[in-house]
């Protein structure tokens, strides 16, 4: 068995005159009931001795029943989750990422995605039917410009057969980060349009804007900065989805959250967005027949 250490982000800080500390990877401190256990042992046990700890005390020699109180306190440690056996696993090992669209975004997307582990493949429309129904498996399309009208409409499929589905588009200096979805139910992509219909009196005009009917776009385009941004929130809800808590439901939030990038201050507002259910269609008309 390999052995314990510390998790990532906490560590074990050393008060002159007092007993050692953890501060945990969020921030907390937690005072450290050692018992008979002295600090250097701890702190030699966690980190391999790499640790410093001069100002520690360390005693003379360590009987067995003091070993057994230090063994029952890194078991402690690993419980509560502040020590760990094994070596950190990316967050997105095992997973897999199909990337479609341009360039400026899906490339610094497809580095960030492999850093974390995940397995990354350049996509196609025409291949998406093909990924329906893979789970483990991601599909995100970035785009440097408004979303063609029916463009998404195939990918819009692919959560209700549990294939995640992740997109990004640009209108104007704003770029828009449309939530994840991967299950029957989640938010797609005609599903934010139409939201974002009904929340503007300017209706008519957005949806002249999404087909077409506008002057050549004159951007601003992605910068570096910008587009490393959209990338890091991209690959930030692709972590959040390859945890198990994102398929329990845990996730919900962040499955129903829109967010947008202004691209000329980095500034970056969210806002809540629901699924649409589906409404019957309207009854055919009544035919009277003449007498």
């Amino acid at each position: 068995m390999n052995p314990s250490r510390l998790a990532p982000g906490a560590g074990i800080v050393t008060v002159p005159g007092d007993r050692p500390v953890l501060r945990t990877a969020d921030g907390e401190f937690l005072r450290i009931d050692t018992g008979r256990v002295g600090g250097a042992e701890l702190v030699d046990r966690l980190t391999a001795g790499e640790g410093p700890h001069a100002d520690l005390a360390a005693p003379a020699s360590v009987s067995a029943s003091d070993s057994a109180e230090l063994d029952r306190l890194v078991v402690a440690f690993e419980e509560a989750g502040h020590a760990v056996t094994e070596p950190r696993r990316p967050p997105l090992t095992g997973r897999t990422v199909h990337l479609l669209g341009d360039p400026v975004l899906t490339e610094p997307l497809s580095r960030f995605a492999a850093a974390e582990g995940a397995e990354v493949h350049r996509a196609t429309a025409d291949g998406l039917a093909g990924l329906a129904g893979r789970r483990d498996t991601a599909v995100v399309w970035c785009l440097d410009s408004p979303v063609p009208e029916g463009l998404w409409a195939e990918a819009d499929r692919l959560p209700a057969r549990h294939t995640a589905w992740l997109r990004c588009h640009r209108e104007g200096a704003h770029a828009w980060i449309e939530p994840l979805a991967c299950a029957p139910g989640d938010v797609t992509s005609a599903h934010v349009r139409l939201r974002r219909l009904a929340a503007t009196a300017a209706h008519r005009e957005l949806a002249a804007y999404w087909t077409g009917h506008r002057t050549p776009d004159t951007g601003p385009h992605p910068t570096e900065a910008s587009a490393a941004l959209i990338a890091a929130l991209l690959t930030a809800d692709l972590i959040a989805w390859a945890g198990d808590g994102y398929h329990r439901g845990a996730g919900l939030p962040a499955r129903r959250r829109l967010r947008r990038v202004d691209l000329r201050d980095l500034t970056v507002t969210e806002h809540p967005v629901l699924p649409v259910p589906d409404v019957a269609p309207l009854p055919a008309p009544v035919t009277r027949s003449k007498a």
